[in-house]
């Protein structure tokens, strides 16, 4: 039988892809939301006391939500391919692809309408700037970043941390990632508050972003895109943007596609480039689709020998039975 681990991935990657996100009641992010929120209503007003709070509200989310996911997945263990399936109901909630993939086909199919209302409306659900003024090569830019982007925050760096940790990392990548969501802005509001979720998040994104740049690389051919260009951008303009992360996918896709991806007044990656079109979101979708398998194989690999490290230290002399109940669980 199949590793009990990649079953569970396949069927939260299967959950996901068939079914979108769970609703609002059942949705574990959400949760994490209205836990950050609440907390965030507590906050003192002196920049100390919220720098040394917004640290402890960050570790106080994590373990809330970390250490039940660790308990869940060692009893689940116990029950072979049936907790396997479970496992996979429960680390669905990790991933958003159908939902990030299905905002950007609105715009897109918004611009090949010409509806500019309709598409800043629907680029509303994938970025956080203001989309009112926003002119049609702006609109697809917008969308082609988040889809860059989100490729990294939303799949593969899920899959980095379930490869790692299991359950708990992808839960705890989560929860940071939801955490820079909503605090994580250098605003008068969460500039100290905000600080310890905003750093995390850039720990957590280090290695993730930049194995999603390198698969957008490596997929640039198999969707009609240049390796080349991809590469030539993301070595010039992966450091263009204010996060040390998202410019690395970010860039590897406006080079593989041939254009400019431009937030005005911040940054313009590939800035030579023609401008993007709607059909040009269409392509980063397919570029995205042929990056994942290039993404998934290095993790699936890390985590078999990471199954097998585990297995063999738990066939010596001495092994403890916890550690034989987690290769059963991998």
């Amino acid at each position: 039988m199949a590793r009990p681990s990649l079953i569970a991935l396949a069927t939260a990657l299967a959950l996901d892809l068939a079914g979108g996100e769970p609703p609002a009641r059942l949705h574990p992010v959400v949760w994490m939301g209205r836990t950050i929120a609440a907390l965030e209503q507590r906050a003192p007003s002196g920049r100390a006391a919220r720098l040394v709070y917004g640290a402890g509200m960050a570790a106080a989310t994590l373990a809330l939500f970390t250490i039940p996911a660790w308990l869940l997945e060692r009893r689940l263990s116990r029950f072979g391919f049936v907790g396997a399936l479970a496992l996979g109901a429960c680390l669905k909630p990790a991933f958003a692809i159908r939902a990030l993939w299905a905002a950007a086909r609105r715009v897109e199919q918004a611009l090949r309408r010409d509806d500019l209302d309709g598409a800043r409306e629907a680029l509303r659900s994938l970025v956080s700037r203001e989309t009112a003024t926003l002119s049609p090569p702006l609109l697809a830019a917008a969308a082609i970043e988040s889809v860059a982007e989100n490729t990294s925050d939303s799949i593969v760096a899920p899959l980095f941390y379930y490869a790692l940790l299991g359950l708990p990392g992808a839960t705890a990548y989560r929860v940071i990632n939801t955490l820079d969501a909503m605090v994580g802005y250098r605003t008068a509001r969460y500039e100290h508050l905000g600080k310890a979720a905003a750093r995390l998040d850039d720990l957590a994104n280090l290695v993730p972003a930049r194995l999603t740049a390198l698969a957008l690389v490596a997929a640039a051919p198999l969707a009609g895109g240049s390796a080349a260009g991809a590469w030539q951008a993301l070595q010039r303009d992966h450091g263009a943007t204010a996060s040390p992360n998202a410019g690395w996918p970010m860039s590897a896709a406006a080079g593989a596609l041939g254009v400019v991806l431009e937030k005005v007044g911040h940054y313009r990656l590939n800035a030579a480039a023609r401008g993007p079109e709607a059909a040009d979101i269409a392509r980063a979708l397919a570029l995205t689709r042929a990056a994942l398998p290039l993404a998934l194989a290095p993790l699936l690999v890390f985590r078999r020998a990471s199954v097998r490290r585990r297995g063999a230290r738990a066939a010596r002399p001495g092994g403890r039975i916890g550690e034989r109940r987690e290769v059963h669980a991998a």
